[in-house]
């Protein structure tokens, strides 16, 4: 094939994944459901996986402080081979069962957790020792993998299988397959963030401030949650000590610092009904 001959190819069977991922939207939806209720009695979010999984796992876990302002140890990610296999395969880490137990039990897993295990073959014994030490503990399990019939699928309480047919590589499943993961947990991370309450309307109200370009775009999330002028809302946002929920309190409300602060803590961090929306 020539190289645009190849990206084409790749390209069509890409073009199948979102439609393998919808099929699988109910019990995805079912997931996120049971994974809010968790969290709302003080319940984490355990990514656990092997290889390109693995990481795939790490990168959404990762990504919820900066985006939902929440503490590191809300959603987790757990990778067969620890720390160095984010960067580069560790040998054999895959298979050594034991080890997932052990890296569960250094999280002190609860019932009010879920884990969810992510293995396109559905076989990965390191994935598969995490789900049945967490069905154990009677932790909330979800298995994300591209074999229906697979272990993982009849492990879980609930299975997410998209079918995203052979790679265009045999076997090499950081493909299609890792494409659909990524989007899976996208959609279980945003969906349980936002049923929380970390977002308003579809802005990041909870998002870190932690270089010049987040805070330039938390300045326009506040003008445009608010539908107030930029002086305005570099003013609250000053008033507020850099707090977009309580500066965006202040702006609606027409309300000062401490006011918009007691308003949040009288709602119980409710932005909505603090607003009174």
């Amino acid at each position: 094939m020539t190289s645009i001959q190849l990206a084409r190819l790749m390209n069509r069977e890409d073009h199948k994944v979102a439609a393998a991922v919808q099929r699988e939207l109910p019990s995805i939806a079912r997931a996120i459901d049971a994974i809010e209720t968790r969290m709302r009695k003080g319940g984490r979010l355990i990514y656990v996986g092997a290889g390109s999984s693995g990481r795939i796992g790490v990168l959404d876990a990762s990504e919820c402080p900066p985006t939902f302002g929440t503490p590191p140890s809300l959603v987790r990610a757990l990778i067969a081979g620890g720390k160095k296999a984010v960067t580069q395969p560790v040998e054999g880490a895959e298979d050594r069962r034991g080890r997932a137990a052990e890296d569960l039990k250094k999280l002190h897993l609860t019932s009010n957790d879920s884990v969810v295990g992510i293995a396109a073959s559905g076989t990965t014994p390191y994935v598969l020792a995490a789900i049945g030490y967490a069905n154990q503990k009677r932790a909330f399990t979800v298995g994300l993998t591209a074999n229906r019939k697979s272990p993982l699928a009849r492990a879980v309480n609930i299975s997410i299988t998209p079918d995203v047919g052979p790679e265009v590589l045999t076997g090499s499943t950081r493909l299609k397959a890792g494409t659909s993961q990524k989007m899976v947990l996208n959609m279980l991370s945003t969906g349980v963030m936002v049923r929380l309450g970390h977002a308003y309307e579809n802005l990041m109200i909870d998002l870190g401030q932690t270089n010049a370009k987040l805070k330039d775009r938390a300045k326009r999330i506040l003008q445009e949650a608010s539908g107030k002028s930029v002086s305005a809302a570099e003013h609250a946002l000053r008033q507020s000590n850099h707090d977009l929920r309580v500066a965006l309190v202040m702006l609606k409300r027409g309300a000062s610092a401490s006011e918009a602060r007691r308003l949040l803590n009288e709602s119980e961090g409710s932005l909505r009904r603090a607003l009174k929306e």
